[in-house]
């Protein structure tokens, strides 16, 4: 019996010899390719801390204290990263004579996609039940994408360089501290704006690993 199922087994896994061969071949282009998914993070990740902190800034100097003008501020943040992210990593690809869409990319795709798809669910249900209110439930935002971030950072971070995953812990205890300094000031009438909790968090965090990428590069060049 033991025989017949360990033959059974054996012809399950040699059914798919095509589906192993690529899963086999996308790993090993993945650790390959470790230092260069390194050097197209550092002006990645600059971007995105240039673009938190202009956006944090932005909406703590104009005073936008509304929940739905804080929504529509951070998503617009958002759409502008993301499209910037994929255009440097179209630029990489091309000037590395790469293809874009390739399955090293899907995978980490694959891992970002669940957590992000939470944040943005969350971000559309609050657009949707928002006011022209003061945005008192924005920190509360801020915690949960602070803590969604982290944990699809660091699912993305297995198929990158190990830095990512210690980034993306760094968000998930930043997102579990801003947490319990929201629930320390709860009862405070002018807390910190989340503006500004956005700005240090996103802005701050993606600007100094992206500057870190930059010197370390420079320090460990790549052959």
């Amino acid at each position: 019996m033991r025989l017949e199922e360990t033959g059974f087994v054996g012809q399950s896994l040699g059914m798919n010899p095509k589906w192993a061969e690529e899963n086999l071949q996308t790993i090993r282009t993945l650790m390959e390719r470790s230092a260069v998914y390194r050097r197209a993070l550092a002006p990645i990740m600059t971007f995105v801390g240039a673009m938190g902190i202009v956006g944090g800034l932005t909406g703590w100097f104009f005073q936008i204290e509304s929940s739905r003008g804080f929504l529509s501020i951070w998503m617009g943040v958002a759409i502008i990263s993301l499209t910037g992210a994929l255009l440097l990593v179209r630029r990489q690809a091309l000037k590395d004579s790469e293809q874009f869409w390739s399955p090293p990319t899907r995978r980490i795709a694959q891992a970002l996609m669940p957590a992000f798809f939470v944040g943005l669910i969350l971000a559309v249900l609050a657009l949707f039940d928002s006011g022209e209110g003061e945005s008192g439930g924005s920190g509360v935002l801020v915690v949960a994408w602070t803590l969604f971030y982290g944990c699809a950072i660091h699912a993305a971070g297995f198929f990158m360089p190990r830095g990512v995953r210690w980034l993306g812990w760094i968000f998930i205890i930043t997102g579990l501290l801003a947490l319990i300094y929201l629930a320390a000031t709860i009862d405070q009438e002018k807390p910190v704006s989340p503006h500004l909790l956005m700005a240090i968090i996103f802005g701050g965090l993606h600007l100094a690993y992206g500057i870190y990428l930059y010197f370390t590069e420079k320090r460990h060049p790549v052959a």
